[in-house]
């Protein structure tokens, strides 16, 4: 799964490998109604759906975090790091090292007006 390390995953194992911690889980879950997870219908058609995104230098239409939840919400995964899994990097004023390493890698390289372009 995307973001989880070793670490947490040996403690996730650690958590179930503890017989209350099953039963409390089973507990929960008869209280609860678990459903599937699907992508939203614009998710599902995006063509940043299942894309890593990096933002890079000063955004000046949207915040961070606005272009983040815009991206993970057309189901985009936003890293904090440029690296050749990247697919886009969307560099604003001020780009540094980054945006840098992306030109060096042959990354895609979208100016801000570019992803709004791309993402609607």
């Amino acid at each position: 799964m995307p973001d989880i390390g070793v670490t947490t995953a040996d403690k996730v194992v650690q958590f179930f490998a503890e017989e209350h911690n099953v039963h409390a889980v089973k507990d929960l879950l008869k209280e609860l109604e678990v459903e599937a997870f699907r992508l939203s219908a614009a998710a599902a058609t995006s063509k940043i759906a299942g894309k890593t995104v990096v933002f890079t230098g000063t955004l000046e239409k949207m915040t961070r975090s606005e272009a983040k939840a815009r991206a993970e919400s057309l189901g985009a995964k936003v890293a904090g790091s440029v690296s050749a899994r990247t697919d886009y990097v969307v560099v604003g004023a001020d780009a540094g090292s980054k945006a840098k390493k992306a030109t060096e890698l042959g990354l895609t390289i979208l100016t801000e007006d570019e992803w709004i372009g791309m993402t609607g």
